[in-house]
């Protein structure tokens, strides 16, 4: 199961795609990419609201790919066995 997890890949965007963590389904960060006009910008407090809102968007979609592989994993091993459960 961690290995099909590791294997998909999940994406959290702010401010219209100017900020973008991609992570897998387990929940690991494995990029941060932000637009060079944000850090031209250089509002330091507005950078990072914004990253955290996308880290968290990130993290929310590998929450929602685990439960339903989760999901598909049970139905599978139990969905055979008639409705004893």
């Amino acid at each position: 199961m961690k290995q099909k997890l590791d294997a998909i890949t999940v994406t959290g965007t702010a401010e219209g795609g100017k900020i973008t963590v991609t992570a897998n389904a387990s929940k690991v960060v494995q990029s941060v990419t932000i637009d060079d006009e944000l850090l031209k910008e250089g509002d330091k407090e507005q950078l990072e609201e914004l990253l955290v809102i996308a880290i968290n968007k990130a993290m929310t979609q590998a929450d929602t790919v685990s439960q339903s592989e989760m999901a598909a994993i049970t139905k599978d091993m139990f969905g055979g066995m008639g409705g004893l459960f």
